[in-house]
């Protein structure tokens, strides 16, 4: 099992609101272990149990990036008159049809409503995501073929 499909997995299990899980395949074991609801503010902990030549992976929840508070607010700010496209799906993120080919979308392009602007590849299909609004893009939140989740914002775009 690839690190971003058990990321997945563990995203998934978080959002449903189940407090354990275990899931076994091929001598592999997966189990992710989170709070009830009335858990408070305690920290999440999975783990991940492999075969006895691989290692043991422990993926806190609270691993992931932390922003300072005054850099959220001084964010917040600043970006309050752009409008952000997300992700529709989970996948992995890119700004052109090929390698070759040039971007759909870059920084300080005009869009108009129904434009392709990137292409989301989900489970080896290749989804093409159109701009809902017709605006000027501002800044490129995702790098070329990253992993991105559901909701995860990946243009910043000034409205016309």
């Amino acid at each position: 099992m690839k690190l971003s499909e058990i990321q997945e997995l563990i995203k998934f299990v978080v959002k449903s609101g189940a407090t354990e899980v275990t899931y076994e395949i091929k001598g592999f074991k997966l189990t992710i272990k989170a709070p009830g609801k009335n858990g408070g503010d305690q920290q999440q902990h999975f783990v991940v149990q492999a075969p006895v030549s691989a290692p043991v992976h422990h993926v806190p929840v609270s691993a992931e990036k932390k922003i300072p508070a005054k850099q959220q607010e001084t964010s917040a700010t600043d970006d309050s008159k752009y409008i952000t496209i997300k992700s529709p799906m989970i996948g992995t993120f890119y700004r052109s049809s090929s390698p070759d080919k040039p971007s759909f979308a870059n920084v300080g392009d005009e869009i108009k409503k129904g434009q392709t602007i990137c292409i989301i590849e989900a489970m080896k299909l290749f989804n093409e995501i159109e701009s809902e609004f017709s605006g000027k893009i501002v800044k490129v939140l995702v790098e070329d073929s990253m992993p991105v989740e559901y909701d995860q914002p990946l243009f910043l775009v000034e409205p016309n």
